[in-house]
């Protein structure tokens, strides 16, 4: 027998006060009581009189946080994930963990970055986060909200994020530019093909291969070392061969130590 659980929270809309009202989970005699892995469930009390199990977490108190909002846009290869809280009871932060969907695949959650929260809070809070350069593909995101004794809970993003393979060829200045000596070189490719990216110093002397093979059309970057060249100007050049399509370009770096 599942018991369902109800979280009573009364808001006093004219003085902007965060009321917790008594709150209480009774589970009947005979219930099966099972809370998996990274669930909550919390109550000002909780009285079991059936049989518990599960790696979950049982917590007495109010739920610390509820979330009015959480969306995502994408720019190309970067995901801006927003949240907005309506109220928070001390709110040590939120974990960004992040899934890569595959086909047929186990689903494995990752850490991606921590975001401080607004410990205990009666006003609306917005949230922003980026996640930058990822590859083509499919996403899931979700928050995990962490509290100043370790209680946590999950909100999950409202279906996939997708990462699209890019429009159009295209090779990104160095930064930082000038290198000293290192430097990235971001590139994105529309189709499958053979990608070569050289170095060449001011007189057209080939002096560095950052890249010779083949690749998908994907979002790409690479890193450029010149530890054990001169400084000076030098220019590196893009080259992609690939379904019936050829694009070349070249741009102009500083090298300096």
């Amino acid at each position: 027998m599942k018991t369902k659980i109800f979280i009573l929270l009364v808001i006093n809309l004219l003085t902007g006060n965060l009321l917790f009202a008594q709150s209480q989970i009774l589970y009947n005699p005979g219930s099966l009581i099972d809370v998996g892995s990274g669930a909550d469930v919390c109550a000002d009390a909780i009285i079991i009189n059936g049989t518990y199990s599960g790696s979950g977490t049982i917590c007495t108190g109010a739920l610390p946080v509820s979330l009015s909002s959480f969306t995502s846009s994408v720019n190309k290869r970067d995901v801006t994930l927003m949240w907005v809280t309506e109220y928070e009871l001390n709110n040590s932060g939120f974990d960004i963990e992040r899934t890569n969907i595959t086909s047929g695949g186990a689903v494995e959650w990752s850490k991606t970055d921590y975001i401080p929260g607004h410990g205990t809070s009666n006003a609306p809070n917005g949230y922003l986060f980026k996640d930058e350069k990822l590859k083509t593909g499919n996403y899931r995101y979700r928050l995990k909200q962490i509290d100043y004794n370790g209680n946590f809970e999950y909100f999950t993003l409202e279906g996939d994020v997708t990462v699209n393979p890019p429009h159009n060829f295209e090779m990104s200045q160095n930064y930082p530019n000038p290198s000293n000596p290192k430097s990235k070189i971001n590139f994105e490719i529309p189709v499958d093909g053979r990608v070569t990216i050289k170095v060449y110093d001011i007189i057209g002397r080939e002096v560095y291969s950052l890249l010779d093979g083949n690749r998908a059309a994907d979002y790409y970057t690479v890193e450029f070392d010149g530890t054990n060249l001169a400084s000076g100007v030098y220019f590196y050049r893009i080259a992609v061969e690939g379904s019936s399509q050829v694009f070349t370009k070249t741009l102009k770096m500083m090298l300096i130590k």
